[in-house]
């Protein structure tokens, strides 16, 4: 009785579609200028971070890129805890605030020849706002649509996360491929690269419009009790182990990501010796592909459960990432690098629409957003973002082209101990619509 009335009272979300688009929106933004920021490492690194070493230049800019990605885990805890206390719509407005100013400051910072020192420190400051919003981002985003799920569709809900993403990687290569065709080497190296940076911001106040119209979760206006930051906080650190698992289970879906599409590009460019319209349209075709493969491992997680898509995809990782790479180097063609690509692309895409669905069931539902969001952002700062830094001085340290393997098989291995320790007593539809407490 008291059930229905409570039901009652909250109001339903009025269209899931415009939900979804209003929430994924900000992922559009993140992603964009993630992408941009790997496509365009080398011209970057010449323009803010000189060195007579071009090596020790693209490291330096994986660098900064990485740390960035350190500080999701802050944003996580901080703004993880804000959302829960205050509500998914606010906290996401919140969010891409943070997100736009650092997407203005990279674009619009003069370069190292300009202003010297101060060039490297103002794109540094413009990725630590940007990875600190985008801890939470993920998490908010995934959270958001969980919550607005149809029973037994939490899974193809949840993808449609990383999804919205792919839109943002297909976009960001076509930019990128029309100004290769329209542009010299020399001209997009000057100010070229600036272009797509500069559309980024044109389109934040349409991306603002829709956040500021999206609707708070019936879920969360149920529910009878927000905690207090200090609740989140501690609930956080009690719940540390389950934080862990989820991280592990998260690395696959981060190092693959990072590999196919921020890396690609500077792979195919620098170490396969490929053109760039290659390397850009290897990528778009990607990002197709993980758009598609996002849902459809979603929906058979639904079916047949997290556990199996989880264990299959990262042991076929583990045990095709060095031949398919080891293949692709011994010879390299657009037509293997398209190849390989797209067997990750199977990979990445069917693992992680499973995993976001995973990963919100497995977090406590009073603190979701904020243990959700530091599992998430802990393996995409220890090892998604890492990726192309990892694989840059895999291949300069060891001289083998095909190296980079490695560190994917890493993300698989920790996949398949974390998704078996989750589930080592079996999984039913009924916990897999249950958040473990």
């Amino acid at each position: 009785m008291s059930q229905t009335s409570t039901t009652t009272q909250v109001p339903a979300i009025k269209s899931r579609l415009g939900a979804i688009m209003r929430a994924t929106s900000g992922n559009f933004l993140e992603q964009f200028d993630f992408f941009l920021f790997g496509f365009y490492a080398p011209v970057i690194a010449k323009a803010f971070f000189p060195s007579e070493n071009e090596t020790a230049a693209l490291l330096n800019t994986f660098g900064v890129f990485w740390l960035g990605a350190l500080m999701r885990p802050v944003g996580a805890v901080v703004l993880g805890a804000y959302i829960d206390r205050i509500g998914r719509r606010q906290g996401l407005i919140t969010t891409l605030s943070i997100m736009a100013v650092g997407t203005v400051v990279i674009a619009f910072c003069p370069s190292y020849a300009t202003i010297g020192v101060a060039a490297p420190v103002i794109v540094l400051i413009g990725r630590l706002l940007q990875g600190f919003s985008a801890g939470v981002e993920l998490g908010g985003v995934s959270v958001y649509l969980a919550e607005i799920s149809t029973p037994g569709n939490r899974g193809f809900y949840t993808s449609f996360q990383s999804s919205s993403q792919q839109v943002a990687i297909f976009v960001a290569a076509i930019l990128g491929y029309v100004l290769n065709e329209s542009m010299s080497s020399a001209t997009i190296a000057a100010w070229g690269w600036r272009i797509p940076f500069f559309i980024g911001c044109l389109i934040i106040p349409v991306i603002f419009f829709l956040r500021r119209t999206l609707e708070e979760t019936p879920e969360f206006l149920a529910m009878k009790k927000h905690p207090t930051a200090s609740e989140v906080f501690a609930s956080a650190i009690a719940n540390w182990r389950i934080v862990i698992l989820g991280m592990m289970i998260a690395v696959l879906t981060t190092t693959t990501f990072y590999f196919i599409t921020v890396y690609t590009p500077t792979f195919g460019k620098t170490v396969l010796k490929l053109s760039t319209a290659d390397a850009l349209l290897v990528t778009l075709l990607v990002a197709v592909t993980n758009f598609i493969w996002n849902p459809v491992g979603g929906a058979v997680s639904d079916r047949i459960g997290r556990k199996p898509v989880l264990i299959g995809i990262a042991t076929l990782s583990l045990l095709t990432a060095y031949p398919a790479l080891h293949w692709l180097v011994s010879a390299p063609s657009f037509g293997k690098l398209l190849a390989v690509q797209m067997m990750f692309s199977f990979y990445f895409g069917t693992y992680s629409g499973t995993m976001l669905g995973a990963l919100v069931e497995i977090v406590p539902k009073h603190v979701r957003t904020t243990c959700f969001s530091l599992a998430f952002a802990l393996a995409a700062a220890l090892f998604g973002t890492f990726t192309p830094f990892a694989a840059t001085w895999l291949i300069e340290t060891t001289g083998d082209k095909a190296s980079p393997c490695y560190w994917l098989m890493f993300g698989a291995v920790l996949g398949i101990i974390a998704a078996l320790t989750v589930y080592r007593g079996g999984e039913t539809v009924e916990n897999r619509e249950a958040v473990t407490a």
